[in-house]
């Protein structure tokens, strides 16, 4: 259209000029055009939002009292999010039961709630990991103030475990990420009016606390290197415990480890390690624990008899691997060496998930445990003993067992129901190839995956591999 239009004008235009030219009228031209022609529209272009013309700055003047504004410049500002309302739990009632059992229970590492708070940056857990990889790049104060980060959560996790009468905690391995390490390690030291900081609160209120070193912790391995690696990651641990005041309560608690093809000589080894090779401090705090691959009771209190390390009886791992002494036998035997050591006894609980045939399906823990062990009512068993529940439900497992046998008072705003759909499958462990793989190299020894590996297992923390924070 604008081009028919340009056309019409330049033939009339000439036309024009041919027929007036004589006239001397072509002075007019413009003004004939401007009258019978029209004229194309021109296309209007849009100014670029605060960039003007010096010249349009200087022609445009704006009263002093009057407010000046580029609307391409102004941006509609967000509504902020009204915050969800706390959503109604219902929860249901439980078959109450009597028990002699009066000692504490406990959870390992994670509590569920202080995890799970809305939004993600309110979240308070102790595991925050990383590779080694983000340690090159981001040099060593970076992940040592992942350490003092996981320290400031601990603190909230006393107070908050202290408000709901739950007075036993296992912390976390990866509270201070690769300390151990042979190249990246490091010392507490910088961490320790912190760690003094929260272990003052857990004395204050007369809070345990243990650890639970992983499965790459290897006493009986044949290799030197692997033997100096273990006594590197209990050196850790001993550490935060003693940075903190933990007393001889804050016991460290390995396994066997693997069989190396070897079992007696393993034995032997394991021995040797504990009475020749660990530093004294360390050896104060080790206790041993019956496993379901390897070494049940009837392994291990040989070992812990002679040399007065008291073992933790994991009543799951029994029933996985049992020994052929009864568990009430067994408790009276290790309850006694805590008794020589000045220790009060420690136990674990865990039952296997819904549907769980094979082995490696049982080993995975289930999200709570419906009952206490028959061998807590015993005359004289049951008293003073801590029982450490190993559940995926954390605190939540044991709010229930408060509720089930009236052990303590439980707030109902801290209650969370169970998973009612809870099934044989959990990402820490599978049936499969994979994991069958796993389970075998657990019984020949595992020693470690290279220099990233990070030393978890379903013991330790929170059923599975700390929260990795990525550079």
């Amino acid at each position: 259209m604008a081009n028919d239009i340009r056309q019409k004008r330049k033939r009339a235009s000439d036309k024009v000029s041919v027929e007036i030219e004589d006239a001397g009228l072509s002075s007019e031209l413009s003004a004939i055009e401007d009258e019978f022609i029209p004229k194309a529209p021109k296309k209007k272009r849009k100014k670029k939002a605060g960039k003007e013309s010096q010249t349009d700055s200087e022609a445009v003047k704006v009263d002093a009292d009057e407010e000046a504004y580029d609307e391409g410049e102004v941006k509609k500002a967000r509504r902020p999010r009204k915050p969800k309302p706390e959503p109604v739990y219902i929860i249901q009632d439980v078959e109450r039961r009597d028990t002699k059992f009066r000692g504490r229970l406990g959870y390992a590492c994670l509590n569920t709630i202080l995890r799970n708070k809305k939004p993600a940056s309110d979240a308070v857990f102790c595991s925050r990991t990383c590779r080694i990889d983000s340690i090159k790049k981001n040099g060593m104060d970076w992940v040592k103030e992942l350490g003092r980060k996981n320290v400031q959560d601990l603190i909230t996790m006393i107070q908050w475990n202290e408000d709901n009468n739950i007075r036993f905690l296992r912390l976390s391995s990866e509270m201070f990420p690769f300390a151990s390490h042979p190249i990246y390690g490091y010392s507490l030291e910088y961490c320790s009016s912190l760690l003094a900081e929260a272990g003052a609160l857990a004395k204050k209120y007369g809070h345990r606390l243990t650890t639970h070193p992983g499965q790459f912790t290897q006493l009986g391995s044949p290799k030197p290197g692997v033997i100096e690696s273990s006594i590197r990651e209990l050196e850790y641990h001993c550490q935060m415990l003693d940075l903190m005041g933990v007393g001889k309560d804050g016991v460290t608690i390995v396994h066997g480890g693997g069989v190396y093809d070897d079992k007696p000589g393993t034995i032997e080894r394991i021995k040797t390690t504990i009475r020749d090779v660990l530093p004294q401090h360390v050896r104060e705090r080790l206790v041993l624990e019956n496993d379901e691959l390897c070494y049940n009771a009837d392994d291990l209190l040989p070992i812990c008899e002679e040399l007065d390390v008291p073992l933790v009886f994991d009543y799951h791992h029994d029933a996985l691997k049992p020994s052929s002494i009864p568990p009430a036998a067994i408790i009276k035997r290790t309850n006694a060496i805590f008794a020589r050591r000045g220790i009060r006894p420690k136990q674990h609980l865990s039952d296997p998930r819904p549907g769980a045939v094979t082995l490696m399906e049982r080993r995975a823990h289930a999200d709570r445990c419906e009952r206490l062990p028959d061998e807590l009512e015993l005359e004289g068993i049951g008293i003073d003993i801590d029982l450490m529940i190993e559940a995926k439900d954390k605190e939540q497992a044991v709010l229930q067992l408060y509720r089930i046998y009236g052990l303590e008072e439980v707030k109902h705003e801290s209650l969370r129901p169970p998973n009612e759909n809870q099934t044989k499958e959990t990402k820490g462990r599978k049936s499969n190839k994979k994991a069958k793989k796993g389970e075998q190299a657990l019984i020949d020894g595992v020693e470690g995956e290279g220099e990233d590996s990070v030393n978890v297992d379903e013991d330790n923390v929170e059923d599975g591999v700390g929260d990795m924070v990525h550079a």
